[in-house]
């Protein structure tokens, strides 16, 4: 059979970031975008403002393969760096600025941006640290905002953005959460394009109103240099969204932002929404038609529970920086907690596995674990300059996560643990997830952590780390967190090894710079207490 030749007219459509503006550009010209409480834009404005960044951005020396850095709260000022640095065949660097200065300035000098826009907020970092930046860099300090409209103001709205390799570098960012310095995680053009499909797949084909879809109001509480936002950002402008940007993220802002604005998509690690649910105006906020996909932590089901009071649809997603994030959500047409709280389905072409450590798939009879690896077109190809820690993130040709799960019957998956995080005592494996979910059920647990504690005799031993919900009575908390264990136990849904040897309250549990549970840092203030006995 002959072949179709293409015509030496035909397009090719290289899967570019700039191909997700053409449908919002046309029918939702008027839409609106609103940053903080005072600037709107619409679709149309956006558009004019992309052009003026990039032709700002060519002035100040910027061509194809430079890097960009960005520290900006979450504004319409991020969202045009999203695309008009990618656009024009430069690498958009988003800075971290939640690391330490030590971090920042790796992070700086491994990412070498040629040019990086900072807000005021964030100049007192560059001023200490910059000292030690090992290449010269162009700084652009935009105030408050006023001078980025200084900076991009009489620029032409017009660029012409070109056309090249899908496969171009598009993004750079940085991941702490492995040991070492912050290791340099990149996406090309065609990696977040299928990321915005997979997204609006994914989220998208439930049936009812939830997911997430056209109708919807989109508001991000991930901050936008963690992952691009979680790649919801790009999706919202692909669909002509209307979009809310809260800028510094503050409850108070937050609360009035969905009222006023009817945001009705969020997503957020848990530490942010138990920061709204925590604050006096909730409870004076219509939440009933805000749905929120909660990543990056377990959900609790005490954090479900407080949701559910004030009428907030929430339900779990899982990924990592290495997936660009998305691999799987839960079903977002249950309303059971139990599903809701699921790690969940695997989205369009996720292929998932969980595996022995010599790569053999284990039953998906819903209890055998292994660790779950991957394969999807989004999962970056390894970090800058780290060939070694590249190899061992793909061994065998999946993407390993480092989590411990399992796969239910009906193909959803359930993480249960981090493989660092797993704890033996006396030869039995235990869940430090199982163990923080049945002790966050307990009224007066406000957060809790499970960790493994070196023992002479068992290995390890578990013990449990909580703070404490506002005035509660921490020996009458003890009591209720153990008799809780102990009944699991007696249910067969616990072994007997994972009755936790102490509980220990602290007035904070330590976060990553991205809001998840540091559970190093954990075991680090634990293991120094006088009263540990070994």
């Amino acid at each position: 059979m002959a072949l179709t030749l293409p015509s030496s007219n035909a397009y090719g459509y290289p899967l570019l970031i700039k191909q997700l503006l053409i449908r919002s550009r046309l029918v939702s010209a008027t839409q609106e975008i609103v940053s903080g409480t005072d600037m709107r834009l619409s679709y149309a404005e956006l558009n004019e403002r992309i052009g003026r960044l990039a032709n700002t951005l060519k002035v100040s020396g910027i061509g194809e393969g430079m890097r960009v850095g960005v520290m900006d709260w979450d504004t319409h000022r991020y969202l045009e760096c999203f695309f008009a640095v990618p656009m024009m065949g430069a690498v958009l660097h988003t800075i971290n600025v939640r690391l330490s200065p030590t971090q920042v300035l790796y992070t700086i000098n491994h990412g070498e941006p040629d040019l990086i826009i900072v807000h005021q907020d964030f100049m007192p970092l560059i001023d200490e640290i910059k000292s030690g930046f090992d290449r010269d860099i162009t700084i652009v300090p935009i105030g408050n905002g006023e001078g980025y409209e200084d900076w991009t103001g009489d620029a032409p709205s017009n660029f012409d953005f070109p056309d090249f390799d899908e496969n171009r570098t598009a993004t750079l960012f940085y991941t702490t959460g492995t040991t070492g310095n912050p290791k340099g995680v990149s996406y090309s053009h065609r990696q977040l394009v299928l990321h915005t499909l997979g997204l609006i797949a994914g989220f998208g084909a439930c049936p009812g109103n939830g997911g997430f879809h056209r109708g919807d109001v989109y508001m991000p509480l991930t901050p936008l240099f963690h992952v691009h936002g979680w790649g919801f950002p790009y999706a919202a402008t692909m669909l002509g969204l209307r979009q809310v940007y809260p800028g510094r993220y503050t409850p108070d802002t937050i609360l009035r932002l969905i009222a006023a604005e009817g945001v009705s998509f969020s997503h957020c690690v848990p530490t942010i929404l138990s920061m709204v649910l925590d604050h006096p105006d909730c409870r004076q906020t219509d939440l009933s038609q805000w749905k929120v996909i909660i990543g990056g932590a377990a959900l609790p089901r005490s954090l479900q529970d407080r949701a559910a009071t004030v009428g907030i649809s929430l339900h779990a997603a899982y990924g990592m920086s290495e997936t660009c994030p998305f691999l799987t959500v839960a079903d977002l047409s249950s309303d059971d907690p139990e599903v809701q709280a699921q790690t969940g389905f695997p989205g369009p072409l996720v292929h998932l596995r969980v595996v022995t450590p010599d790569m053999q798939d284990v039953p998906h009879d819903g209890e055998t674990t292994g660790e779950v690896v991957a394969r999807a077109p989004w999962l970056t190809q390894g970090y800058l300059g780290n060939a070694q820690a590249s190899d061992a993130l793909w061994s065998g040709g999946y993407l390993h996560t480092g989590d411990v799960g399992y796969i239910r019957e009906n193909g959803s998956l359930q993480i249960t643990d981090r493989l660092k995080d797993v704890i033996k005592t006396g030869g039995e494996w235990i869940s430090s997830l199982a163990l923080e979910g049945f002790a966050s059920s307990c009224i007066g647990i406000e957060e809790v952590a499970a960790i493994g504690l070196p023992h002479a005799k068992w290995g390890e031993r578990p013990v449990l780390v909580a703070q404490l919900s506002k005035d509660a009575d921490p020996d009458l908390v003890r009591d209720v967190v153990m008799e809780e264990i102990q009944s699991r136990v007696g249910l067969g849904e616990l072994s007997k090894w994972a009755v936790p040897d102490e509980i220990f309250f602290v007035e904070q549990l330590p976060k990553t710079s991205v809001g998840k549970l540091d559970k190093k840092v954990v075991r680090q203030d634990i293991s120094s207490r006088s009263d540990i006995k070994a």
